[in-house]
């Protein structure tokens, strides 16, 4: 059986990448292993972003604020060049996750309050809304 940090980190990835495809990104995957998580085309720009993905821990130690680590597995912090954008996954034992995206500035940690998390990070739902894609695609025709 895997260990709980795989499946976890397994579970914040596919987490991740249903909510960007939920929010009209194309999604690729890599036959190689990379520094990034994802590369993904944004919807808006067209412009293909590495994405680095962590799960979010909440610290009831620092007043419940929501901690990103995001270092590689050798210590040192992701670089610009591993990743463009973070995306955090916030999964609570029972409830849906929830999901954030911020730029990497190259720290090894992002803190946030849950209220400031909503004014700092983006957050992408996992709900998919196909009238979306389809006005989308009817105005793009």
């Amino acid at each position: 059986m895997a260990h709980i940090t795989e499946i976890t980190g397994t579970y914040s990835e596919l987490i991740a990448r249903a909510a960007l495809l939920a929010n009209g990104w194309t999604v690729y995957e890599s036959e190689t292993a990379e520094a990034h998580d994802i590369l993904a085309q944004d919807p808006l720009s067209g412009a293909y972003v590495k994405i680095q993905v962590k799960t979010i821990r909440q610290r009831s130690d620092r007043n419940n604020e929501l901690v990103v680590y995001a270092k590689k597995g050798n210590g040192e912090p992701y670089a610009k060049s591993d990743a463009g954008y973070i995306v955090g996954v916030w999964a609570q034992n029972g409830e849906v996750p929830r999901v954030y995206m911020f730029e990497n500035k190259g720290y090894g940690e992002y803190w946030a309050s849950e209220a400031s998390a909503a004014k700092r990070w983006v957050e992408l739902s996992i709900s998919l809304d196909r009238e979306a894609f389809s006005t989308t695609a009817a105005v793009a025709a």
